[in-house]
């Protein structure tokens, strides 16, 4: 998969950044943490500039983003009542609990989109809830432009001052991925462990 992405990048340049930043979004196996540091790599010893990859780099990713947030709206509220109308009592999900997922993200979304476009493989996969919750969409692309931006420009400098040791960082990225991994694990085992005490107190 490394050698594919990098061939295609020093084939193609600009595009080839441009398309793999999009699939990255699309298919997150193809890692930010490869495009982006060989990306500011090939400003080292090519004439691309650090300033054209961080654009092509930033619109890829962002155009990538826009289709899953296109998939999300495909998959409204609406659709998914019909779905627990049908398998809640089998998932052991209720309307109320997508209606309140989905106020939650109405309220706290905006932020959710902007921290998360800055973690690995959820960076992707966010675009699809602000879709569903129906997020106004130039508040989306906004966020989202901005957190692509933050996570790019790091990327790519530190693939600049690497030079020919870019993969140096792979360690370091695969690290900050378990460590991340590991927290919304934790968030998500306390989360469920709050909302079944919160229904357990409901019934009684």
């Amino acid at each position: 998969m490394q050698s594919w992405v990098t061939d295609v990048m020093e084939q193609l340049g600009y595009l080839g950044v441009f398309l793999m930043m999009a699939l990255e979004n699309i298919f997150p196996p193809i890692p930010s943490e490869i495009v982006l540091p060989f990306g500011g790599f090939l400003t080292t010893y090519t004439e691309l500039t650090v300033i054209g990859i961080l654009v092509a780099a930033t619109l890829g990713s962002v155009i990538g983003a826009m289709i899953l947030y296109s998939v999300g709206l495909l998959i409204d509220v609406e659709r998914l009542e019909k779905i627990v109308d049908r398998w809640g009592h089998v998932l052991r999900v209720s309307k109320e609990d997508i209606h309140r997922a989905d106020a939650w993200f109405d309220k706290y979304g905006y932020w959710t989109v902007l921290f998360c476009r800055m973690i690995p493989l959820i960076r992707s996969l966010i675009s699809i809830p602000a879709g569903m919750s129906n997020m106004k969409f130039t508040v989306f692309l906004f966020f989202t432009t901005i957190g692509t931006f933050i996570w790019n420009i790091i990327l790519i400098s530190v693939g600049v001052v690497l030079g020919e040791n870019w993969e140096d960082i792979l360690g370091i990225m695969d690290m900050y991925s378990s460590v991340v991994y590991i927290l919304v694990g934790i968030a998500v085992v306390l989360f469920a462990v709050w909302y079944m005490r919160k229904k357990r107190k409901k019934k009684e």
